[in-house]
């Protein structure tokens, strides 16, 4: 079955369909991680984008469930050079998901990059693309919109029952790899809702605020709760989590231009000097800083990757520590704070 990716600007990428007949709607997005295809498809801080993989193959290595790092999908489409079955794409078809295989990945990845990411349609079947494009500029851009609500639990849940610290997660769309890495660091985790509030978090021995999707400046709720937990309890906020705290402790974010997404990206930790090959996933950032509290930077563009608040107990990181997928450069720093926040509570 034929297929095609439209952007809004009316550039057309066509394909073929190998799994899902129908289309979706998201913001065209690019990741360079070579594996992990799973992962990235059920990672939910993809929720509302169709992602290219630039990879040249994908799927060759099948699927299992234990590599979900969610109950399901949350990209709403996926766009590949040449997808490889059929556990995949039986996979992807079980699921619901419109996926394009023949695609000129390359081409799609430099307008990207040249352009912007940008709302597009992915379709699997016989459809006008003038019709298509009408429909994609009436959808709401990516910019301005909070989307933790659609991805984070609704009720609180025990993921792991024992452990050395009490570690409460707040849900703004968490990866399943990093309740399991707090669980094998010795944590007991509790998972929240992402409007959580000081009463629920308080007499935790630490608190991780989490990965998600979408833009954190509308997110004032869940920005004003972190800034009253600054001072009282551990805080460690990962990606979106991270984004939060800059905004509750001053900073500005912005939205990049085509993101930072893939399993390479190089990021400098300024007090030791030393270089680490990270996993991201983010749409928007920290704007560049001088500030004391600026820990990490991304090689690539400056923007703010690592915050650090000894005073308010309180830091951060853009990248993935969890690495799922990835490299393990940054595996340490889940470990160390789930073993700072242990030491702290046993003081």
């Amino acid at each position: 079955m034929k297929g095609f990716l439209a952007l809004e600007d009316g550039t057309v990428f066509r394909g073929e369909s190998v799994a899902a007949e129908g289309f979706a709607f998201g913001e065209a997005v690019f990741t360079t991680a070579m594996t992990g295809y799973q992962e990235i498809v059920t990672d939910p801080s993809f929720a509302e984008q169709i992602v290219t993989f630039t990879a040249p193959m994908v799927g060759n290595y099948g699927v299992e469930s234990a590599r979900s790092e969610s109950a399901g999908p949350h990209a709403r489409a996926v766009v590949m050079r040449e997808a490889r079955g059929p556990a995949w794409t039986d996979w992807l078809r079980e699921h619901g998901l419109v996926a394009l295989s023949g695609v000129d990945t390359r081409t799609l990845t430099l307008h990207l990059r040249n352009h912007g990411a940008m709302r597009a349609i992915a379709l699997a079947g016989d459809a006008s693309v003038d019709e298509a494009l009408e429909i994609v500029a009436e959808q709401p851009p990516m910019a301005g919109r909070p989307l933790a609500d659609a991805v984070s639990t609704s009720e609180p849940y025990v993921f792991s029952d024992r452990g050395r610290a009490r570690i409460a997660v707040v849900d703004y769309g968490c990866k399943r790899s990093i309740l399991q890495r707090l669980a094998t660091a010795g944590a007991s985790v509790t998972v929240f809702p992402h409007c959580a509030q000081l009463r629920d978090l308080h007499a935790f021995d630490g608190i991780l605020l989490s990965n998600g999707p979408g833009d954190p400046e509308p997110l004032h709720d869940e920005v004003e709760t972190v800034r009253t937990l600054l001072g009282r309890v551990p805080l460690l906020g990962i990606c979106l989590g991270h984004q939060l705290l800059a905004l509750a402790t001053g900073h500005e974010t912005y939205k990049l231009q085509f993101g930072h997404r893939g399993a390479n990206h190089p990021v400098l930790d300024k007090r030791s000097d030393r270089v680490l090959v990270t996993s991201q996933n983010h749409g928007f950032a920290v704007s560049a800083s001088a500030a004391k509290e600026v820990t990490h930077v991304s090689l690539y563009d400056g923007t703010v990757e690592g915050l650090d608040f000894p005073w308010l107990r309180a830091r951060s990181v853009q990248f993935h520590p969890e690495a799922g997928p990835g490299p393990h450069d940054a595996w340490p720093l889940l470990e160390d704070w789930v073993g700072e926040v242990a030491y702290a509570k046993a003081a």
